[in-house]
């Protein structure tokens, strides 16, 4: 018999994560950006590392990925990655940003005649 369904990772997240389910930093959403820091690839710990803090670094290596993107990639929950990431944080591998950027204001005296026009339309 054939079992077609989904396939469950062989390495389970919590033995990925070391059991923990919390991240040591508070810094991450699933919309933050990861990008590497500039010397991460090159030093001598990247050997040493676990496969997947090793493929994040890959990931990120031509440009920042958001945290639900790794997430996909690595077929990992976002609250595993999490934690994957605040310990590449902690060795200082890569740098979290936030990219939340204004939305345009428009408060020109037209637009504001636009949108009370539009509303008397409703």
């Amino acid at each position: 018999m054939t079992w077609t369904g989904n396939r469950r990772a062989l390495v389970r997240p919590h033995m990925i994560t070391g059991g923990r389910a919390v991240p040591t930093h508070d810094v991450f959403d699933d919309i933050s950006i990861i990008r590497l820091h500039e010397d991460a690839e090159h030093r001598d710990d990247v050997a040493l590392m676990a496969p997947e803090p090793r493929r994040v670094l890959q990931l990120c290596r031509f440009g920042g990925l958001s945290v639900a993107e790794i997430a996909a990639h690595l077929r990992l929950p976002v609250t595993a990655v999490k934690v994957l990431l605040s310990d590449l944080l902690d060795t200082g591998h890569i740098i979290a940003t936030h990219q939340i950027t204004p939305a345009p204001r428009d408060h020109s005296h037209d637009f504001l005649e636009r949108v009370l026009s539009g509303l008397r339309n409703l």
